[in-house]
């Protein structure tokens, strides 16, 4: 027995033609919306600074996933082949969701089909017993791309009304979020389960860590499901031997307790990094100033030091100001730079110049 709540979100592939020529790729929930901010210079980053920009190709996706995955397999493309998406003369072509989008074949020799991804894991919680931890659970898949979740009888039945505040705005995944009364009923869709556990549980089967098993999940096809048992005990012996791989976290063996949800995020984790998803924003380094620029501040300061008897005594003068430049100079600084730069805070803060004792000079 399961149920779902209706759905009707739509992500969109797009790609932008920028004033310098080059274009850009991405996705999102609401297409008209980013291609202003795009086209307003909202959005920091690549577009901002090579407006004006224009939508020369989109397509809609049922999730969000499938919109990424269209994006990465199109970033890969040649210049040529994008030209070819966005020409007259197209073709349809299949794309990873198993509809057609539109693509060109006469402008470009052999471009190469999309071919349709491993559809990503499903991930199954076996009798949870809490709501806030169920929620923790989807706020976790959400961050590295899966929306997919299956409750195997729930403590508390479902919905669960502490699940969505703990699920921090991951509502997508818990109004997806189906019901089933046994782990063979939840699994019978899928070609490969594996069960999360620190235990053997006295069943001989495969062990792999997350990152061997995101990799296998990868690279094999049809559906994967990933087992997670109830917070206090984890998945019973009868649980795991309905999957045909055991997951297992190396992990401190005077202290393996992982809460559900840290179990969820270091699978999902692994699985995510073969998915490409978006990186923090790099931020451009201002230019650096030029040398005449920064010899104006060094002589400045010198100039300065001088006026407060800093460079003292007279005989260390040429040494002390080579040792102050270097400083000024380098990124890394010693013991010895750092004591300097003290030494030349405390010279400008106020403190009465050095009175060099005149020498008097006698016949």
């Amino acid at each position: 027995m399961s149920y779902r709540r209706a759905e009707s979100l739509s992500f969109y592939a797009y790609m932008l033609r920028c004033a310098d020529g080059s274009y850009y790729l991405d996705h999102t929930d609401d297409l008209e919306r980013r291609v202003g901010q795009h086209q307003g210079g909202e959005i920091a980053g690549y577009t901002q600074d090579r407006r004006p920009v224009s939508l020369v190709w989109s397509q809609d996706f049922p999730t969000r996933l499938e919109a990424l995955e269209a994006e990465r397999q199109i970033k890969g493309w040649t210049r040529a082949e994008k030209e070819a998406l966005v020409a007259s003369d197209r073709e349809a072509v299949r794309r990873p969701s198993g509809k057609m989008f539109d693509t060109p074949s006469k402008s470009v020799e052999n471009v190469a089909t999309v071919v349709p991804p491993t559809p990503p894991p499903v991930i199954i919680l076996v009798r949870p017993q809490l709501g806030e931890n169920i929620g923790k659970a989807a706020r976790a898949m959400l961050n590295f791309g899966l929306v997919e979740m299956r409750l195997v009888t729930p403590r508390d039945g479902w919905p669960n009304p502490s699940a969505g505040p703990a699920a921090s705005g991951a509502d997508i995944v818990l109004e997806r979020a189906t019901v089933y009364d046994s782990v063979a009923a939840a699994t019978a869709d899928c070609a490969h389960v594996y069960a999360t556990t620190v235990r053997k549980r006295g069943v001989t089967k495969p062990v792999a860590t997350p990152e061997l098993a995101a990799a296998a999940i990868h690279a094999g096809p049809g559906r994967s499901a990933i087992l997670f048992g109830p917070e206090r005990s984890g998945l019973e012996t009868d649980d795991v031997a309905l999957a045909r791989t055991i997951i297992t976290v190396p992990i401190n063996a005077e202290f393996g307790s992982l809460n559900l949800a840290q179990a969820v995020i270091l699978v999902a984790y692994e699985w995510s990094k073969g998915q490409g998803l978006a990186q923090p924003p790099q931020v451009d380094l201002p230019p650096p100033a030029s040398q005449e620029e920064l010899d104006g501040m060094i002589g400045q300061l010198d100039a300065m030091l001088e006026g407060t008897g800093f460079y003292f005594p007279p005989d260390k003068i040429t040494t002390s100001k080579r040792t102050l430049r270097t400083l000024l100079t380098k990124p890394g600084w010693s013991a010895q730079e750092v004591r300097t730069l003290r030494g030349v805070l405390s010279s400008l803060s106020g403190k009465k110049p050095r009175i060099v004792p005149e020498v008097v000079k006698t016949d």
